[in-house]
């Protein structure tokens, strides 16, 4: 198990540009949290820290969409992030944002520092200018395609389908957000690290040196990174949004957000250290600190490259000893997007599903996309919960606590001899904690999770053994030893659920008194300890620990994704130009008719026709249309429709079809007629 120590532990500061939605949470917060809850578990030392993230051209971009000003986009968005944390459960000890003066403070000292002692080269370099605008065009301001994947909508940073870290210049056919002109480029001065001059010291620290530790995927993007020749990169930016670069002659630039927000992890530990009273340094600066990011993998380049050689060029802190970031999640088999509201938002989450906050952190980390992207889906959160948290967790624990009030009146009854099978259980009880230990400190939460549900698995199986519901009647003392054995499992899921199921865990000591005991039992107690829940200890009458989620609670869920494709699908709906000028002359030989359908069936062995029968007020037609996965033929008999009758007949399938009926659709693709319902509006009737 864990060796005491102090550990620094970052989570990725989140962008206050949207709300929290479940990608962030299975990517970075909820591993984060489960490590840091075990590690402080376990006896250590943790800082756990993080803050929003406020500065870069995403919070004016979300500004300009709003119509309001920055600092209203970060105070909305910080609030709503905050208190979703706090509402979910994430323990950090200190939650800050970049707006702090703290982290001013702390950002400008660094860069001062780096200049200062000769750090950075400074060069005119030509950046990407949109000449209608008049301005510069930040990172977040440009769209083009990608060079690497071909993607057609890849920002000046970074390409958000192949994950690849670039430069705007990059961009084949860049294009300006802010107006759609094609940018120019510009000469202006910045700052810039040269990365390249840090190649050995990286390839030694992480290829050399972690390359057995490291997850493969980090490694190796770190690796292709290194391998394909590192450059100098921008540590300043045009913009007027962020933290003014502290050197003269820099007037209207700001330090660049990915320069900026990884020193957030420092001013935020300096912003809980005053709070407590503590020496920050320590935690940053003291080789015995184990420094750990918690990060998605498009945040790897940031983090294991340029933060670190940040690091060393200052020449006082300490590097991560481990960065172990998770691929992305998709849902219901689309990309999150908070542009497009393709998310399940986590504030959203807490008031559909009030209390159930351990059902969504335990979904997530039991399909966590630790090693490849994974996919949630509503079906499969149903189904963790259902079939594992209440049929097999839930279960366990109420059949314990009700059995040892219905019998022994909530006292932990007095064990007789323990039989092979009560040791063996118990063995294996004791051998948990080392293993779910192995897998957390491995960065392996899914696997984690798994070893955890075993243990109530391991609970399950005795009591289902030994059935003391049935042996009460005829064996006492007996039904006493395995009340008393399955009271020992249900405290040890209760010290062993904290980290990955806190709302749980709380709920359940309290159930089983542990606040009663001389001391609550500790994760290395479960391993070397007799005995958790002693003889004549009096637990609490039981609740159910989770419920089972409803198929219409489900569907609610699917309704609103459905409708924010719908949503999306308008919203992005390209109407069609305007077709070439006609002469009056040439529009008039259209005739064009109100009809009513009087027949319909199916053209068989088609699967997009109808043939309908049309009384046009001419006569009665043949008209074959295209509206069969639209339409039912029960549902358009007796319709008035649009008809152009002058068209040339056509075969089709071998019915000669007379006519046109007119449709329009809707952005969500909806066949609409063009129906004229009016009163008085008959077949036959001329359109002009």
């Amino acid at each position: 198990m864990s060796t005491k120590g102090r550990y620094t532990i970052t989570a990725a500061l989140p962008y206050t540009n949207g709300p929290i939605h479940i990608g962030h949470l299975a990517g970075v917060y909820v591993p984060a949290d489960i490590y840091s809850r075990y590690l402080r578990m376990t006896g250590n030392d943790v800082a756990f820290i993080c803050g929003s993230d406020e500065h870069g051209a995403a919070i004016p971009m979300r500004a300009k969409k709003e119509g309001v000003s920055p600092q209203v986009i970060i105070d909305k968005y910080h609030s709503i992030i905050k208190k979703s944390f706090q509402d979910f459960g994430i323990s950090f000890d200190n939650y800050s944002r970049t707006s702090a003066p703290v982290h001013h403070e702390t950002a400008s000292g660094f860069f001062k520092k780096l200049y200062e002692d000769g750090k950075f080269i400074e060069e005119i370099a030509e950046q990407l200018y949109d000449p209608e605008a008049d301005q510069f065009l930040a990172d977040r301001f440009v769209t083009g395609t990608c060079p690497k994947c071909g993607h057609e909508e890849a920002y000046g940073d970074q390409c958000e389908k192949c994950g690849s870290s670039l430069n705007a210049t990059d961009l084949i056919n860049p294009k300006s957000t802010i107006s759609g002109a094609k940018p120019i480029l510009k000469e202006t001065k910045h700052w810039f690290l040269p990365l390249d001059q840090y190649e050995d010291f990286l390839k030694e620290w992480v290829l050399v040196g972690h390359k057995k530790d490291w997850k493969t995927n980090v490694y190796g993007q770190i690796k292709s990174w290194i391998d394909d020749g590192l450059r100098p990169r921008a540590v300043t930016r045009d913009l007027d949004w962020g933290i003014p670069v502290p050197v003269d002659g820099a007037e209207g630039k700001v330090l660049y957000v990915w320069f900026d927000a990884p020193i957030g992890y420092i001013s935020s530990t300096k912003e809980w250290a005053a709070r407590e009273g503590k020496d920050w340094e320590p935690y940053w600066k003291d080789k015995d600190t184990k420094l750990v990011h918690f990060i998605g993998k498009d945040n790897i380049v940031f983090h294991c490259i340029i933060f670190p050689s940040m690091l060393k060029a200052e020449g006082s802190y300490i590097l991560p000893e481990n960065v172990p970031a998770n691929e992305f999640l998709n849902l219901e088999g689309n990309k999150l997007s908070t542009s497009k509201n393709w998310a399940v938002w986590l504030h959203e989450y807490l008031e559909e599903f009030p209390n159930q906050q351990d059902v969504l952190r335990y979904a997530l980390t039991a399909n966590a996309p630790e090693t490849k992207d994974n996919d949630f889906t509503w079906k499969d959160f149903q189904a963790r919960n259902n079939n594992e948290l209440v049929a097999i967790f839930g279960n366990f624990i109420n059949r314990v606590v009700v059995l040892t009030n219905k019998y022994y009146d909530g006292m932990v009854p007095t064990p007789g001899t323990l039989s092979e099978v009560d040791e063996q259980t118990l063995a294996e009880l004791k051998a948990y904690p080392a293993v779910i230990s192995s897998s957390v400190e491995r960065y392996r939460f899914r696997e984690a999770s798994q070893e955890l549900m075993n243990v109530a698995r391991l609970g399950n199986k005795y009591l289902a053994d030994a059935e003391p519901w049935k042996l009460i009647k005829t064996d006492e003392e007996r039904t006493k030893t395995i009340m008393y054995v399955a009271l020992q499992i249900a405290s040890a899921l209760a010290t062993l659920s904290e980290p990955f199921l806190p709302f749980t865990s709380s709920k359940l000591k309290s159930m089983l008194s542990h606040s009663d005991l001389d001391t609550d039992p500790t994760w290395n107690d479960i391993a070397i300890k007799e005995v958790l829940l002693p003889a004549g200890h009096k637990i609490e009458k039981g609740e159910l620990l989770f419920s089972k989620i409803e198929d219409t609670e489900i569907q609610t869920q699917l309704d609103k994704l459905e409708a924010t494709k719908k949503a999306n699908k308008a919203e992005n709906k390209v109407v069609e130009p305007q077709k070439d000028t006609t002469s009056f002359e040439d529009f008039s030989k259209m005739d064009i008719r109100i009809g009513t359908i009087i027949e319909a069936e199916k053209m068989p062995k088609a699967k997009k026709l109808l043939v309908l029968k049309v009384d046009t007020g001419i006569n009665v037609r043949t008209i074959v249309s295209g509206i069969a996965e639209h339409f039912s033929p029960e549902e358009v008999v007796g319709k008035k429709v649009t008809v152009l009758v002058n068209l040339a007949p056509r075969a089709l399938r071998g019915v000669e079809s007379e006519g046109m009926i007119l449709m329009t659709e809707t952005p969500d693709g909806k066949l609409v007629f063009l129906n004229p319902d009016d009163d008085g509006v008959n077949p036959g009737t001329v359109v002009s």
